[in-house]
């Protein structure tokens, strides 16, 4: 190729033409990555997050909402001294400054308390396994009760002095008691020992008495 071919070419209005339009997209893809993304994530742009504990539920959600965040319910828990539906924790804290739309996690109280399953401790395991497994569960204990039966082992379980079974559901803000062996066996249950030496020496004293009846016979 000759030079003058070379130079003809870059004067051609094609090659120019294809350039200004890659010119300008690139251009226009910088505009939108600066100001396209700003007005995606909203920048420069915050809420301060309103506090809204234990306010009912239908108040706690009007108001986030009317402060442009979202409200999402996360769990529930259970304060005796609160109404129902009021809201109990929230996530994030109020003060803190969130995006518009921020999900906010609250967490409300329940209708009515809940309640556990009693576990099958008694008669399977000691005092101290049971309580252990017991306040694992979120069980509220009292103490314990103490009746005859083998030192520590668990006998029985009671809640407001009613007797309760394996399965029962019991309600978190009751008390538990255990019913406890002292250590000390009933009348019924005593074992009665036997001095084996005086019985034997009773039978061998027996057998040197003893003797046969016969005649001698001359």
């Amino acid at each position: 190729m000759r030079l003058s071919e070379f130079v003809n070419k870059f004067k051609s209005r094609y090659l120019w033409g294809n350039i200004l339009a890659m010119g300008g997209v690139i251009v226009l893809l910088c505009l939108f990555l600066k100001f396209g993304l700003n007005i995606y994530t909203r920048h420069g742009q915050s809420v301060l997050i309103p506090d809204v504990r234990h306010k009912s539920m239908v108040d706690a959600r009007r108001i986030l909402e009317d402060a442009g965040l979202d409200v999402v319910v996360g769990d529930t828990g259970y304060v005796k001294e609160l109404p129902a539906d009021c809201v109990l924790e929230q996530s994030p804290m109020a003060g803190v400054r969130v995006k518009p739309g921020h999900h906010i996690n609250i967490i409300v109280n329940a209708s009515s308390t809940p309640t556990l399953t009693l576990p099958d401790i008694a008669g399977n395991c000691s005092s101290r396994e049971a309580m252990a497994k017991l306040k694992a569960m979120g069980f509220k204990l009292g103490m314990p009760q103490f009746v005859e039966g083998e030192k520590d082992w668990v006998y029985g379980i009671t809640v407001d002095g009613v007797s309760k079974a394996t399965g029962d559901r019991i309600p978190i803000s009751k008390t538990i008691v255990l019913q406890v062996g002292n250590g000390m066996l009933s009348a019924e249950d005593s074992v009665q020992y036997i001095d084996y030496k005086i019985d034997r020496a009773e039978e061998t004293h027996e057998e040197e008495v003893d003797f046969d009846d016969f005649v001698e016979v001359p």
